[in-house]
């Protein structure tokens, strides 16, 4: 799987941009807040509809515009896909594969698989119970078509329980009741499904991620990932009726998949809670490159690696095992100088400077 060109009109500080990306690595270097990070953030947009960052649409059409256009030409399993995505300040998205318009965000995820690798992901291990949920989410929606699917209904159903609990009082109110358990009923049936999924996806992880943090540790830290439901020991059903008061009382939600956590443990130790900040952020670069792995395995494919200046915030150890683990897929790096590289085996195949929104060839 390879992105081969992107184009770039109005998006964050680019008025007009066009490139054309090697199989391999493609650096990007230059000072910070000069546009190295919008690239890789326009290429993750074109292949999820979301910013990495979070970001409104409207906050990614260049100051002064009123949309933005961003093409993508990716080809996967020999065949070419062209991916448009207009942004729009005072209406959604439009969104088009091979020119024809689609009606479903969702029908664009899996024709790109793309990992995105920023100093932000070292936190995710000490970062709240939302930042793991979002990269297991993230990664599964790229991967299954019906998790995705699963999860959206999911969404939808918790938000009009939500709206339903800030219309209700403590006590009797049998109409408003009856009506709660309906969507109680949706809520389980989809909350279970998804939970049953990001299970499978802990135990795939597992698999992998154990020998590639031994690596990196040098054989003296084992780690595993646990799945904690919020409902605890219940069934997601017991676990509703057990709190549907006090969700009346706060008129919200309480249990269910949007309030789980993963958790990441070394022999006894809780990483998330006791570990070092070493600790830490080598159990996240274990776990990122255990999903470059396993999208492997999955698609059959290497996927894009979007890596954004992380090297910078990695010791020489774990640079170079990160770069021997890259070799062989198609990746973006920013950087602020490509003396980052002198010293490893990495082959650099493009070099782009990026300087206030323009972008230099040097190769």
């Amino acid at each position: 799987m390879k992105i081969r060109s992107l184009k770039l009109k109005n998006y964050r500080n680019y008025s007009l941009l066009k490139l054309d990306f090697d199989d391999a690595a493609n650096i990007f270097y230059g000072d910070n807040a000069q546009g190295k990070t919008n690239i890789l953030e326009a290429v993750y947009l074109s292949g999820t509809t979301k910013s990495h960052r979070g970001t409104k649409d409207r906050d990614l059409i260049r100051f002064g515009e009123e949309e933005s256009h961003i093409e993508a030409v990716v080809e996967k399993n020999g065949i070419e896909y062209q991916l448009d995505m207009h942004l729009k300040k005072n209406s959604p998205k439009g969104i088009a594969i091979n020119k024809m318009p689609i009606r479903r965000a969702s029908e664009l995820f899996g024709i790109v698989n793309l990992v995105f690798f920023s100093p932000e992901d070292l936190n995710i291990i000490k970062s709240g119970p939302s930042e793991r949920r979002r990269f297991i989410d993230m990664e599964l929606s790229q991967l299954d078509r019906v998790y995705l699917s699963d999860l959206g209904n999911y969404n939808r159903v918790v938000n009009q329980r939500n709206r339903l609990l800030k219309d209700m009082k403590p006590g009797p109110d049998k109409s408003l009741m009856d009506t709660l358990e309906i969507w109680e009923l949706q809520l389980i049936q989809y909350g279970n499904r998804i939970v049953e999924r990001r299970k499978l996806f802990i135990q795939e992880v597992n698999e992998i991620i154990s020998s590639i943090h031994k690596k990196l540790t040098g054989e003296k830290e084992d780690i595993q990932v646990i799945y904690e439901p919020s409902n605890g020991n219940l069934t997601l059903e017991q676990a509703l009726v057990k709190n549907r008061e006090r969700d009346i009382r706060i008129k919200s939600t309480s249990v269910g998949p949007h309030r789980d956590d993963i958790c990441f443990m070394a022999g006894d130790l809780d990483i998330r809670r006791f570990g070092s900040q070493g600790q830490q952020r080598t159990a996240a670069l274990s776990l990122k490159l255990s999903e470059i792995e396993l999208v492997k395995q999955v698609i059959n494919d290497t996927p894009v690696l979007l890596l954004d200046d992380v090297l910078s915030e990695l010791d020489k150890h774990r640079q170079n095992y990160l770069l021997d683990s890259i070799n062989d897929i198609q990746t973006l790096i920013t950087c602020t100088g490509v003396e980052d590289f002198v010293n490893h085996r990495f082959s650099i195949n493009k070099v782009f400077h990026v300087h206030e929104g323009q972008v230099t060839n040097e190769n």
